[in-house]
């Protein structure tokens, strides 16, 4: 058993997946509670919208580990959620600040039910990734 730069990469896409899970995890709650009427929009987007710089770099992150490390099979798993990343950022609304979640649109009934949907599909990416990320950690060090 040894330790290499593939399996290194797999421990922090594990590390980083576990906060994108919280990440993912927090905005189909924020959602719900719009949904709700628990909260009102201004605030649940001042929460929201300082998530997604983070969100989106801590993805891109480790899958330039995954390039330098030659593990193509998982940023080819990767790679259409990056796009979708490129793309709603590139399109999102125009604001001050950065994020993506306007509060003056984000009651609109389509917009609040594709945003939870966006939601819960990268929860479950994200879910089904992390046990990806733990066998090709374990697949690493064994085959090493």
């Amino acid at each position: 058993m040894a330790f290499n730069f593939p399996a290194f990469s797999y421990i922090i896409a594990l590390i980083v997946d576990a906060f994108l899970i919280f990440f993912s995890l927090f905005h189909v709650i924020a959602f719900d509670e719009l949904k709700t009427d628990y909260k009102n929009p201004i605030d649940q987007c001042n929460s929201l919208n300082p998530l997604v710089v983070p969100e989106y770099l801590l993805h891109i992150f480790f899958n330039v580990l995954f390039v330098a490390a030659g593990e193509w099979f998982s940023l080819l798993l990767n790679i259409p959620l990056i796009i979708y990343h490129i793309n709603r950022y590139r399109t999102r609304p125009v604001m001050s600040g950065l994020g993506i979640y306007d509060p003056t649109s984000i009651m609109n009934a389509d917009v609040l039910t594709r945003c939870q949907r966006e939601g819960w599909i990268k929860l479950a990416f994200y879910l089904l990734s992390f046990f990806y990320y733990l066998y090709g950690m374990i697949y690493c060090l064994i085959s090493a």
